[in-house]
């Protein structure tokens, strides 16, 4: 029997054509643990793929309170030594133009990571003496 709308039922011709509806493929059923067509899986994989290399880079960006603590002590390592370097050339009279130019470097670095007042004062402090050594050192070249 065939369902002919709301008038009511119809007999079936027979078999026959499948007559093509407007909109495309029309309405179809999966079966359970059929397979999927390569554009569904295609998509599939490639939303997820995205959605874990979100979630790894989130994990390596935020790091646990050792891995920011590790991370400040080599940055105010890197300071120090610079700071060092830069003390050693100014007590012998052979501070460089390059060593300052670290040693700001060096505090613009830190700054960035910064949340500190206090610390914030400590690194303003070192890059206005840098400055300083950098313009003496300008002045005595453009003396002499």
């Amino acid at each position: 029997m065939k369902v002919g709308g709301a008038n009511g039922i119809g007999s079936a011709g027979g078999p026959g054509r499948a007559r093509p509806t407007g909109g495309g493929q029309g309405f179809s059923i999966p079966t359970p643990g059929a397979a999927q067509g390569p554009a569904q899986v295609s998509r599939a994989v490639s939303v997820s793929g995205v959605a874990s290399l979100d979630a790894l880079l989130a994990l390596q960006d935020v790091g646990g309170p050792l891995e920011r603590r590790k991370r400040a002590v080599r940055r105010a390592g890197r300071i120090l030594d610079v700071l060092d370097e830069v003390k050693l050339g100014l007590l012998s009279g052979e501070v460089t133009t390059n060593d300052l130019m670290r040693l700001q470097s060096a505090v613009r670095d830190q700054r960035e990571a910064t949340e500190d007042p206090h610390l914030e004062g400590v690194l303003n402090e070192i890059e206005t003496r840098a400055a300083v050594e950098l313009a003496k050192l300008e002045r005595g070249k453009n003396v002499s």
